[in-house]
């Protein structure tokens, strides 16, 4: 099989041309992040459709368009995954660049994605990355379009990382006054670790035996789902989270700590900003994509 990708993207540039302000618009589930986008800004969408999986390279090839639960339900059928959260479009979830709450068992959601197809500020088609994960040399320009909330080019098509679909997974609840932190210690392998300052929850993945073995040796009781996320986040350092106070949910081990209000975020250094200015000149001069939305405010 030919792994590269074989979307034609000559349509989706035409559309998104190279002059007025354009945004590309997905399922729209987390279109608050980075901002609102300029009114007047013309809306594009891009291409749609699985164009193939390869199982026995662990990759496929989609539009960026495609929605998540869509390419799911294809890889579902090889037993296979990709470790994107389940909301809106691929190309959606890579251009915002949050992960869900199985970061600490699979990784950011930037180490997803191998390669994309994308169409510039100038309305030209461009290749990123490299179809397989050990054929990228020099600077990684795909995993610097995920989280750029679509200031920098529009995914047109990518090829993906997938992953074995576990035999078994499932949400526990730990007994009441466990310590998260000694519990993270000591589970094998948890995808995830949930704590709200009184509760912990763990999501583990694996053979049925497996899991088991953990529930009896742990103590822990098998529920449907952990807390529902509040809406805001902020990213602290994962041994600080024991300091928390107030209405949380924290993920163990990553350091993501979800609230119901927005936290007064620390201000970006200005190094940090100028790096951001230059990039963005570099890709988009005329500020053409996706304007009003920033990637620092998030």
């Amino acid at each position: 099989m030919d792994l590269s990708n074989s979307v034609d993207l000559s349509s989706f540039a035409a559309e998104v041309g190279a002059d007025d302000p354009v945004t590309c618009v997905g399922a729209r589930c987390l279109w608050h992040v980075g901002g609102d986008v300029h009114p007047g800004a013309r809306e594009v969408s891009a291409p749609a459709g699985i164009d193939w999986i390869a199982p026995e390279e662990m990759t496929v090839s989609c539009g960026a368009g495609t929605t998540v639960a869509e390419l799911d339900a294809a890889l579902a059928e090889e037993g296979q995954q990709v470790a994107l959260p389940a909301w809106g479009t691929v190309g959606g979830v890579l251009a915002v660049g949050r992960s869900d709450h199985r970061r600490l068992g699979y990784g950011p959601v930037r180490d997803t994605l191998l390669q994309a197809g994308v169409v510039t500020a100038g309305g030209e088609v461009a290749k990123v990355g490299g179809p397989t994960v050990k054929n990228v040399s020099g600077f990684d320009l795909a995993r610097l379009l995920v989280g750029s909330v679509g200031t920098l080019a529009f995914l047109g098509d990518v090829i993906l990382r997938t992953r074995p679909r576990p035999q078994a997974a499932a949400w526990f609840r730990a007994a009441e006054g466990t310590d998260p932190f000694a519990l993270f210690r000591a589970l094998y392998r948890p995808t995830s670790l949930l704590w709200d300052g009184t509760t912990t929850w763990a999501r583990l993945e694996g053979h049925p035996i497996d899991l088991d073995g953990a529930v009896a040796l742990h103590g822990l009781e098998a529920v449907e789902d952990p807390p529902p996320l509040p809406p805001y986040r902020l990213s602290m350092p994962p041994a600080a989270l024991r300091g928390l106070d107030g209405r949380f949910v924290a993920e163990i081990g990553v350091g993501l700590v979800h609230l119901d209000e927005p936290a007064e975020a620390a201000p970006q250094s200005e190094e940090v900003l100028a790096l951001h200015r230059r990039i963005k000149e570099a890709f988009d001069p005329a500020g053409r994509l996706n304007p009003g939305r920033d990637p620092l405010s998030r």
